[in-house]
């Protein structure tokens, strides 16, 4: 397999992705193969060159969400690790693109690492890619990842109170209400890899800007991979600040809720 020339819009995104996965390694927020990326690149390419380039490749049978044929995607390995993306990110990752029928995929760039298939939570970012395109479509990337003190909220009784969680987490500080204006989720547990994680992932974004998947980890979405790390990295400051308290044996004092509400002029 031969790789197709990226456009130049195209490497300055990887390098985006690159820059980020060394955050993720350094916060240890990406352990072992934990965690994965994607995001949507249909638009930085021509469909023709795409046709071109995929007639006589291989070609893997693959049931995709129908409305995601012609997708172009950037996505991780599945077994790959996120720290391989600062420097082997060809290794451990791969664009793709879906067929017309939105039957399969063939492999255009990247996949270079022995026996590579996509993370195998593709239907999952998949199926929140076509709902960002009908419903949110400046949103190209997605980052699922490990963030610790957000988990750890995830085992919280707060879990099962959505409003109230998200309260205690903005109130930590005014950053957090401003720049997770939505807030956060609470995705009830589903199985890894599964279309069951897909819908109850989806259902989290149509109204909040992170889902936090109980018992697992956080995923979210933005323009581009920064702004997408941006939700998850002040959201786990408002959680471990929150945390930090308790374990400090104070209940937090917070923001109080006129102060919250003065905030919104800024979201």
């Amino acid at each position: 397999m031969s790789d197709i020339k990226l456009p130049v819009e195209v490497e300055k995104e990887l390098k985006k992705i690159s820059k980020i996965a060394g955050y993720l390694w350094q916060r240890e927020w990406a352990e072992r193969n934990a965690g994965n990326i994607s995001m949507n690149l249909t638009s930085f390419f021509k469909k023709e060159d795409i046709i071109k380039k995929t007639k006589n490749q291989t070609f893997t049978p693959f049931d995709f969400p129908k409305g995601t044929g012609g997708y172009v995607l950037f996505i991780t390995g599945t077994g790959c690790y996120l720290r391989s993306l600062i420097d082997d990110i060809e290794e451990a990752a791969c664009i793709l693109y879906i067929n017309e029928e939105a039957t399969g995929y063939t492999i255009i760039w990247g996949g270079k690492r022995e026996a590579f298939g996509p993370t195998c939570e593709l239907i999952s970012h998949s199926s929140i890619h076509l709902f960002n395109t009908e419903n949110n479509p400046t949103h190209l990337a997605i980052v699922h990842t490990h963030p610790p003190e957000l988990i750890v909220m995830s085992h919280h009784p707060l879990f099962s109170d959505e409003e109230e969680l998200n309260r205690q987490i903005w109130m930590m500080c005014p950053e957090v209400r401003v720049f997770v204006p939505k807030g956060i989720h609470c995705t009830p547990y589903a199985l890894s890899s599964t279309p069951a994680l897909a819908k109850v992932t989806i259902e989290a974004f149509k109204n909040r800007n992170i889902s936090l998947w109980e018992k697992h980890g956080a995923t979210t979405t933005g323009e581009d991979v920064e702004k997408a790390w941006d939700y998850l990295d002040v959201a786990n400051k408002g959680a471990k600040l929150l945390l930090m308290s308790w374990a400090a044996g104070f209940k937090p004092a917070g923001l109080s809720n006129e102060q919250l509400k003065e905030l919104e002029q800024f979201t």
